[in-house]
């Protein structure tokens, strides 16, 4: 479990910008995850988790609903769809933007103490 980390935490250290949730900042990280492919997350994400994707869609808002997310970080520079932030919005999930690749963002999580989830 990450000590004590929060989504705010992460805005600040990415330089994150905020597309949606963000009322939920105070949301307390409990491990990370890291993938592209919506079944994979929803088999190995889960609840406080942060999620690292490229994805735009809404589907990805779905997914961290089901899977009980602290926040997605859509990473690469790439602009969430209209939809996908006002789902966003209506979940309370933090929609985290930022122009770093995955694998920055992932080693940065990493350094701010945030592990990933070992599956059993």
């Amino acid at each position: 479990m990450s000590h004590g980390v929060r989504v705010r935490d992460i805005v600040d250290e990415l330089e994150c910008e905020v597309a949606a949730g963000s009322g939920q900042l105070d949301n307390k990280v409990a491990f990370g995850y890291s993938s592209d492919l919506l079944s994979d997350v929803m088999a190995g994400a889960g609840q406080g988790d942060v999620w690292v994707t490229v994805q735009i869609h809404q589907n990805i808002v779905a997914v961290g609903a089901l899977t009980g997310l602290s926040a997605i970080i859509v990473a690469g520079g790439a602009g969430p769809a209209h939809d996908t932030v006002i789902k966003a919005d209506d979940e309370g999930i933090p929609l985290l933007t930022t122009s770093k690749p995955s694998f920055e963002v992932v080693g940065i999580l990493y350094r701010m103490g945030i592990r990933g989830r070992v599956r059993e």
